[in-house]
């Protein structure tokens, strides 16, 4: 018995170790994350009380916009994995030049980006049943935010630099200013000014802009004081998109299966796609910051595997597993027992609030699902293992599409058909993403070494 005891303490000693590292990087990325939404949040609120109308406009173009922009997510997510294998493998010039290589990426992409939205948005719109009236403001709102695209993809890239060099607490300070600053110009642009729907989009693109360029001179800092180059390295900016691309595939499933979402609540009518928006903007928001322990996942399994170190890394994600499923119970129960008190701080539409809280019960029903899907997704992109996360998210597509699409054309009698969308959206999409990814966890190929 006694010579159990060494072993036991020395797990509980690597335990707290643990704990406190992944406490170090996931509260600030938790307080950021939970800030990051709160530009869509505000936007929500704000607009939500010009009318349904102009809501469910912000819902059609918040989506398609949020896809735009988490087709890039591989800029936060890829530089966020080869900077911390860098700096594993004691290589921190090295990291930071693949950091520039990624912000220069965001720059083309973002200038791309910008121009085709700006033509395209009609015809996006277009795309999405909801009245001439709904299509009018979406398309306003939309063409405004696609100017924020440079801005966004930029400080994509350079959080992404960040939360690899293990600073997770700068993001924080600048997601936290630029949210007050979007609330501020939001409510002096859409109620002050009488902007309406535009006033919104064009106070989160200002407070975009503010933010982007405070953490490129955080970061521009760093390459100075390591002597790493500013200037844009053309073979360095292809690998960091050859190395994006898996990612980009696994992103485009994930953004599918949310305008499949929006499409099928938009099927059935405006006070459904009405009330999907609030409730996909407040499930992003938990999303978000169950994905604070992703985000250190994404930091520390990258550096633990540049450093070689293949019994760490199964170590310390069996203990950031543990802390997903904690913190899914934890969202969930405040999810459950708040949902029938937000719908007021929304809208005040009555069919709004009596659809939305038992929507939110169900999303509170599968939040411990989705705190292990975060974080073993965190860990396989901090891995580089993006090839496995497209083909499984290819999967879960093809699993949960036709299952959302006939629930929206069958309309159950039983229930309200909005609702048993969402139980579609726990079981077809939470569900498969959670069998795909505990299938690669449980083996030993997506632990690479190496820098």
């Amino acid at each position: 018995m006694s010579s159990e005891t060494p072993s036991g303490q020395a797990t509980s000693r690597e335990h707290r170790r643990h704990d406190r590292e992944i406490v170090r990087l996931a509260v600030p990325a938790f307080l950021a994350l939970v800030a990051e939404p709160m530009f869509l949040l505000a936007d929500s609120a704000i607009i939500g009380h010009l009318g349904t109308p102009e809501l469910a406009g912000l819902g059609i173009a918040g989506a398609i916009i949020s896809t735009a922009v988490g087709l890039c997510v591989f800029l936060a997510y890829g530089t966020t994995a080869s900077v911390a294998r860098q700096i594993g493998a004691g290589q921190t010039r090295a990291a930071l030049t693949q950091g520039m290589d990624g912000v220069w990426l965001a720059v083309i992409i973002g200038s791309l980006a910008t121009v085709g939205g700006i033509v395209l948005s009609g015809a996006l719109v277009g795309l999405f049943p909801g009245g001439p009236e709904v299509t009018e403001h979406a398309t306003t709102y939309l063409r405004w935010a696609f100017l924020g695209m440079v801005p966004l993809l930029v400080m994509l890239a350079t959080t992404g630099v960040l939360r690899g060099l293990q600073d997770t607490r700068t993001p924080l300070y600048v997601a936290v200013a630029g949210n007050l600053v979007n609330i501020a110009l939001n409510l002096l642009l859409v109620y002050g000014l009488d902007l309406g729907i535009a006033g919104s989009a064009i106070g989160t693109v200002l407070a975009q802009a503010a933010s982007a360029a405070v953490l490129v001179a955080v970061v521009v800092r760093a390459v100075r004081r390591e002597g790493a180059s500013l200037r844009p390295d053309l073979p360095g900016v292809r690998r960091a998109a050859h190395a994006g691309a898996a990612l980009v595939v696994r992103t485009l499933t994930l953004r599918a299966s949310l305008l499949v979402m929006t499409y099928s609540a938009a099927a059935l009518g405006a006070t459904s796609v009405a009330t999907n928006q609030l409730a996909l903007t407040v499930w992003t928001f938990l999303a978000f910051a169950l994905d604070a322990i992703a985000i250190a996942a994404q930091a520390i399994t990258g550096r633990f595997l540049g450093a070689g170190d293949v019994a760490g890394t199964r170590t310390v994600t069996e203990r950031m597993i543990w802390w997903g499923v904690l913190s899914g119970v934890a969202t969930g129960l405040m999810l459950a027992a708040t949902a029938p008190f937000l719908g007021p701080l929304f809208t005040d539409d009555p069919a709004v609030h009596d659809l939305l809280w038992p929507v939110l019960l169900v999303a509170a029903v599968f939040q411990p699902v989705a705190g292990v899907v975060f974080v073993l997704d965190g860990v396989l992109i901090g891995a580089g293992d993006g090839r496995y996360l497209a083909w499984g998210g290819l999967l879960v597509l093809a699993v949960f599409a036709p299952l959302a699409l006939l629930t929206a054309w069958a309309q159950p009698a039983a229930g309200s058909p909005l609702v048993w969308l969402w139980v579609s959206f726990g079981v077809g999409f939470m569900g498969a993403r959670a069998v795909v990814l505990l299938r690669r966890a449980r083996g030993e190929r997506w632990m690479v070494t190496g820098a």
